[in-house]
C-alpha cells in the first residue's frame, strides 16, 4: 500500500510541475529532474534506486515504439545518411573519445573508460523533442533528432555490453565484437519486422475494438522480449515492428481504434516519460552514497571534464566530420547542441554488475556518478539553453507541413467530389441528396442537414452510407499520397483524426474497417 501511495504521490508533482513548466516556458523533463532532485533530498521521503529491469522491460519497449509509430517513414529514409551518422557513428566516435579523456584525465582504466563512453553515448528524444516541436524547428531537424534517438539507443547497448563484458572476463576482440554487433542489431530489426507483420496480419482479423486496442499495447513487448531473449536488440525490434504499423496501420485499422490509440498511447507515453525523468532526480541520493571516498573537488572536476568532452565531442562530429554537410550552420548547431541525455543513460548504468572475474567492478560508484552529472549537464545546462539557440539562430518560423496539410485537404475533398459525380452518373441516391452533400464538401461542413419528407428514415440511412463511402475516399486519397512521398505521416494522422471522428460521429458503434 504503501508503495502504490508513493506511485500516486508522484504522478500528482509530475501532473504539478509540467503545469509550473508550461507556465515557465520550460522543457518539462528539466524541471521533472530538478524536481525529483529536490525531492530526494527531503526528510521523510523514501531512498529511491532506479531498477534497470523495469526500465529496460516496462519502460523503454512502449517509449521506442510509440515514438517509431509517430515517426515519419519519408522523413526517416529522406534522412538516413544524417541518422546514421550520429546514431551510429557518433556513438562510437563518443565511446571512444570519452574511453581516452576518462584515462589519461581521470586514471581510469581502458575498460572502465569503455564502459563510461558508452553509457553517456546516446542521447533522449523526449526533452529535445518537446523543444523543438514547441518553438516550430524546422521538421528536418526535428526528424533527424527523433531518427537518432530512435536508432542509437540500440547501438550504445549493443557497444555497452561488449565493453562490460571486456572489464568482467579481462578480454576483447575487434572481430568478434564487429560481428556481434551486425548480428545483434540484424537480429533485431528481422524480429521486428516479423512481428509487425504478424500483428497486422491478425488487426485486419479482428472486429472487436478492445482486443485490437489490447494488441497495440502489448505488441511493443511482443517484439521486445523474443529479441531480448535469443540475445539480439530488443530495442530495435520495437523500433522496427512500429516502423512497420506506423507505415502501414493507417490503410488497416479502424477510425475507433485509430481515435482510442492516439488518445491511450499519448497518455500513457506521457505518464511513463513523467514518472522516469522524476525518479531520475530521486536517484541521486542514493547515487551519493557510494562516492564518500572522493573529494567534492575531485567530483566537480571529474564531472566537468567528462561533461565537456561528450559536448566537445557531438559538436566536432557534426561541425567537423562533414557528415551532415548538406545542412545550414544553423541547423548543424541545433544540432550539435541538441545531445541532451536522459534515462538510458542512467539505466544503462545502474545495470552494471558489482563483480568481475578479478574482484568488485572497478569505479562502479564513480561510473554511476559520472552518468548523472553528464544527466544534469547536458539536460539542464543545454536544454535550458536550447529555446535561446533556437531562437538566435533564426530557426523558429512557419512549419512547411502547413502547406502539406493544405493540399491533402484539397486532394482528399476533390477525391470525395468525384465519387459524389460518379453516384449522380449512376443514379443511385436521389439529386436533393446529392447537391446537399456536395455542399458540405464545398463548404467542408460538419452536419448532415436535417431532411424533410415522408422518407427521413431512409434519407438518413442512406446519406449515413454516403457519407461513409466519402470518408474512405478521402481516406484512401490521403494514404495514397503518403505512399508517392507527397506529404509525411505526420501529417496523414492529423487528417485522418478529424476524418476518424467524423466517421465515429456517423456511426458511435462502428466496428468496420476503413479501406
Amino acid at each position: 500500500m504503501h508503495e502504490i501511495a508513493f506511485v500516486l504521490a508522484m504522478l500528482a508533482v509530475v501532473a504539478a510541475l509540467v503545469l509550473l513548466a508550461n507556465r515557465l516556458d520550460l522543457p518539462y523533463p528539466i524541471l521533472l529532474v530538478l524536481g525529483g532532485l529536490t525531492l530526494g533530498f527531503m526528510p521523510g521521503v523514501p531512498e529511491i534506486e532506479l531498477d534497470p529491469e523495469i526500465v529496460f522491460l516496462v519502460f523503454l519497449p512502449p517509449l521506442l515504439y510509440w515514438d517509431a509509430v509517430t515517426t515519419s517513414w519519408r522523413d526517416f529514409r529522406t534522412n538516413l545518411q544524417p541518422i546514421a551518422s550520429l546514431a551510429i557513428g557518433l556513438v562510437v566516435a563518443t565511446t571512444c573519445g570519452v574511453a581516452v579523456v576518462a584515462h589519461y584525465l581521470l586514471d581510469l582504466s581502458w575498460g572502465v573508460g569503455f564502459v563510461l563512453g558508452s553509457i553517456v553515448a546516446a542521447t533522449d528524444a523526449v526533452a529535445t523533442g518537446s523543444i523543438a516541436r514547441r518553438l516550430g524547428v524546422p521538421p528536418r531537424i526535428v526528424a533527424i533528432l527523433h531518427g537518432e534517438s530512435l536508432v542509437n539507443d540500440a547501438t550504445a547497448l549493443v557497444v555497452y555490453g561488449t565493453a562490460v563484458g571486456a572489464v568482467v572476463s579481462g578480454s576483447f576482440s575487434l572481430t568478434h565484437a564487429t560481428v556481434e554487433f551486425v548480428l545483434v542489431c540484424a537480429g533485431g530489426v528481422a524480429i521486428g519486422l516479423v512481428v509487425g507483420w504478424l500483428i497486422l496480419w491478425l488487426r485486419r482479423r479482428i472486429d472487436d475494438n478492445r482486443v485490437e486496442g489490447l494488441m497495440s499495447l502489448l505488441t511493443p513487448f511482443a517484439a521486445f522480449l523474443p529479441a531480448h531473449e535469443l540475445g539480439v536488440s530488443g530495442v530495435l525490434a520495437a523500433v522496427a515492428a512500429g516502423l512497420y504499423l506506423g507505415r502501414h496501420a493507417p490503410s488497416a485499422v479502424s477510425p475507433t481504434v485509430r481515435l482510442r490509440a492516439t488518445v491511450v498511447w499519448e497518455l500513457g507515453t506521457f505518464v511513463v516519460n513523467g514518472l522516469v525523468f522524476i525518479l531520475i532526480g530521486l536517484s541521486f541520493p542514493h547515487i551519493l552514497d557510494g562516492i564518500e571516498s572522493h573529494s567534492v573537488a575531485s567530483l566537480l572536476w571529474d564531472s566537468l571534464v567528462i561533461g565537456t568532452s561528450v559536448i566537445a565531442l557531438r559538436l566536432a562530429w557534426v561541425f567537423l566530420g562533414g557528415f551532415l554537410a548538406h545542412l545550414s550552420l544553423p541547423e548543424r548547431g541545433v544540432i550539435g547542441w541538441a545531445g541532451l541525455r536522459g534515462v538510458i543513460a542512467l539505466a544503462t548504468a545502474l545495470a552494471l554488475p558489482t563483480r568481475t572475474e578479478r574482484g568488485p567492478f572497478p569505479d562502479r560508484d564513480l561510473v554511476l556518478f559520472l552518468t548523472f552529472a553528464v544527466i544534469l549537464i547536458t539536460l539542464v545546462g543545454q536544454g535550458l539553453s536550447l529555446p535561446w539557440l533556437i531562437r538566435r539562430l533564426g530557426l523558429v518560423g512557419q512549419d512547411p507541413t502547413e502547406r502539406e496539410e493544405a493540399r491533402a485537404r484539397l486532394v482528399g475533398t476533390r477525391a470525395a467530389l468525384r465519387y459524389l459525380d460518379d453516384l449522380a452518373d449512376r443514379g443511385e441516391v436521389t439529386s436533393e441528396l446529392l447537391d446537399e452533400l456536395r455542399g458540405r464538401y464545398e463548404r467542408r461542413a460538419s452536419r448532415v442537414p436535417g431532411a424533410v419528407g415522408p422518407d427521413v428514415e431512409e434519407y438518413a440511412r442512406t446519406a449515413r452510407a454516403v457519407r461513409r463511402d466519402l470518408l474512405a475516399t478521402e481516406h484512401r486519397a490521403l494514404v495514397k499520397l503518403r505512399d508517392r512521398g507527397a506529404i509525411g505521416d505526420e501529417t496523414l494522422r492529423r487528417i485522418q483524426q478529424e476524418l476518424d471522428l467524423e466517421q465515429v460521429r456517423l456511426d458511435p458503434d462502428l466496428h468496420g474497417r476503413s479501406s
